[in-house]
């Protein structure tokens, strides 16, 4: 008679507190929660901790429910695969609970992996568990992360951050990339993907990837015309994107516009625009088969030597080199 063995479940730990920001903890479980419907073997078991077992409330007044308090997983034997610390604005409440601060430290010695998304970076650190290790956190915390605690080098400018058996991610959606990332550890990445397109995530981000996109990092423009020209950019790279063009478009003189824009943005129209032609091209290089070549044309560069001047600039490599470490092509 054949025994069918059943793996025992990846147990993850989600650790959560008032104040916490929903989507850090609602994006990751269902990363895992779609994983395991895929058939991923382990499959993932999620517990939600507090630091009572009484539920807690989320920055939006939503209510999650508590598997078990910190203090009795703390003092358990419990297996932990996986223990993640969400953020949100009751971090700052969370960081004055030394009780609290303690059973996350004591529970994290049981763990083979320890994780946090947003500000939960923040706890980990307080507990003393990301000394010596590489992090990142939502970008309006890095810098005070960084001088809050030197012994922890903090990556401002990442989706997310694998350090050893720690993983850090930036702010609210990264979660999402974080796990992700954890199941293309634990499963491969052709069960990444496919759980990625179950949730409809159109490209699994790299953590070597910026936080912000070209859009984001500029700052947006107050004057109508100036903002309207740059949400078109982003549609438009491969046409011609002169100073002249972009000022016509604006009914200004070229002068009027140069200037006008800079001032909105913190950022010229020249470097605006190669700003969101260098990213199109990531995309394409980490999404298609195409040549270096035709990528720089889709994106309105007339050379491949330009693409790799721009590339050289701003990311310190090559696309040839990005594409090796960055595709996300099913193998």
């Amino acid at each position: 008679m054949m025994v069918t063995m059943t793996a025992a479940p990846h147990n993850v730990v989600v650790v959560a507190f008032d104040g916490l920001q929903l989507l850090d903890l609602a994006g990751p479980v269902e990363v895992l929660r779609t994983a395991t419907r895929l058939g991923a073997s382990p499959p993932y078991r999620t517990l939600v901790t507090t630091p009572d077992g009484q539920p807690v409330r989320s920055e939006s007044g939503v209510s999650v429910a508590a598997d078990v308090s910190l203090a009795a997983l703390a003092g358990s034997g419990d297996q932990i695969d996986t223990l993640v610390v969400v953020g949100g604005d009751g971090t700052r409440s969370a960081r004055l609970d030394r009780r609290f601060l303690a059973d996350l430290a004591t529970a994290a010695k049981r763990a083979d992996r320890i994780a946090s998304v947003c500000t939960g970076a923040w706890l980990l650190a307080d507990a003393g568990l990301l000394d010596g290790y590489e992090a990142t956190t939502h970008w309006g915390s890095c810098d005070a992360l960084a001088a809050g605690h030197p012994g922890v080098r903090v990556l401002p400018d990442r989706i997310y951050v694998h350090d050893r058996d720690r993983w850090t991610s930036a702010g609210v959606t990264a979660g999402v990339d974080l796990f992700l990332a954890l199941v293309q550890a634990d499963h491969g990445a052709a069960i990444a993907h496919e759980v990625a397109g179950w949730l409809v995530v159109f490209v699994q981000r790299p953590g070597g990837q910026s936080q912000f996109s070209a859009q984001l990092r500029a700052q947006r423009a107050t004057t109508t015309s100036i903002a309207e020209l740059q949400a078109w950019l982003g549609e438009h790279l491969d046409e011609s994107l002169a100073v002249d063009d972009l000022a016509a478009r604006t009914g200004m003189s070229p002068r009027t516009f140069a200037r006008a824009f800079r001032r909105e943005t913190g950022t010229t129209p020249a470097v605006f625009v190669e700003g969101l032609r260098v990213e199109a091209a990531r995309r394409l290089l980490e999404t298609t088969d195409l040549t270096v070549a035709a990528v720089a044309g889709r994106v309105g560069m007339k050379h491949a030597e330009t693409l790799h001047r721009a590339f050289h600039r701003r990311l310190g490599t090559t696309p040839d080199r990005y594409r090796q470490h960055f595709s996300r092509r099913a193998s």
